[in-house]
């Protein structure tokens, strides 16, 4: 008797069928409209069979990191998605802090359901004081902390938490240990920063990194400018 296969498997052949299909549009290689209209067919039943399967639900860790812009305005728009659901959201700061972003501003007006927190006072080569930065580092983590453990937040956004390992203010394997403590965690945590460690990155759910190609101040020697960069 031919045994079943198992979940992980049936998941892997049908993406590889969805693979084959393809996405459609021109890429397709169908000449006619009714091919290209059964393959179209065949694709959103082998989806639907996709969705079916995937019924897990967890409290996931999420890392943006790269050298390239556009990881806390990322979680950012998590931040959006979750107050529009009527979802309560606790962003820490934990390197920036010596300005006030627009951002922080907007949702703070946008909704009551932000509590945001700068506990950073700058780059190192602002401060230029490794023991008081050490300090906040830590004290955003304890405050971050009880946010994850607070059941009524639905995202905590840990902004430049990455960094603030990199710089051996914070170990990674802490973080780890601190979430691997929490028993069927619902709220999702984002992790922002470059330099995610490898620990980090394989303890993840999800991982993007933002991959820098150009930029302005870098390769024109423009100024960081409002609505851009903060």
């Amino acid at each position: 008797m031919q045994e079943k296969p198992s979940s992980s498997e049936k998941i892997l052949n049908l993406d590889n069928q969805a693979n084959k299909l393809g996405m459609g549009g021109k890429l397709s290689p169908d000449s006619d409209e009714s091919s290209y209209k059964r393959r179209m067919q065949q694709r959103k039943d082998i989806q639907a069979e996709r969705l079916q399967i995937r019924k897990t639900k967890k409290g996931l860790l999420i890392v943006f990191t790269g050298d390239g812009k556009g990881k806390t305005t990322a979680s950012l728009g998590m931040a959006l998605r979750t107050i529009g659901h009527g979802y309560k959201v606790a962003i820490i700061q934990f390197i920036k802090g010596g300005w006030t972003t627009g951002e922080e501003k907007a949702l703070k007006n946008f909704s009551s359901n932000i509590s945001w927190h700068s506990l950073g006072e700058g780059f190192t080569w602002e401060t230029q004081d490794r023991i008081r930065d050490e300090k906040l580092v830590q004290e955003a983590w304890q405050l971050a902390k009880k946010y994850i453990q607070n059941e009524s937040y639905k995202l905590i956004i840990l902004d430049e938490i990455n960094i603030a390992t990199k710089l051996g203010y914070l170990a990674p394997e802490e973080i780890i240990t601190f979430l691997k403590s929490l028993n069927n965690r619902k709220n999702h945590i984002v992790l922002t920063g470059r330099g995610a460690s490898d620990s980090i990155i394989n303890y993840a759910d999800l991982v993007t990194e933002m991959k820098l190609i150009r930029h302005p101040f870098k390769d024109q020697g423009i100024k960081a400018q409002k609505c851009v960069e903060f």
